[in-house]
């Protein structure tokens, strides 16, 4: 599993990391953790949709 990426704010725990696993099926690629060692898993077009909307600004009120 390769990092790509850690949203780390001012937290006082772990911080939120995003992580693509190339060896897991297809529908389990992105995965991402937060600093409470929950995981969630999605597809790269799953995972598409929020990060596009990132990218254009739409989740910026968040």
């Amino acid at each position: 599993m390769a990092q790509v990426a850690v949203f780390c704010g001012n937290c006082d725990r772990g911080c939120p990391t995003l992580y693509m696993d190339e060896a897991a099926p297809a529908d389990r690629r992105v995965v991402l953790t937060d600093g409470f060692g929950q995981r969630v898993r999605m597809s790269v077009e799953q995972f598409r949709s929020p990060a596009e909307k990132a990218k254009a600004g739409r989740l910026d009120h968040v």
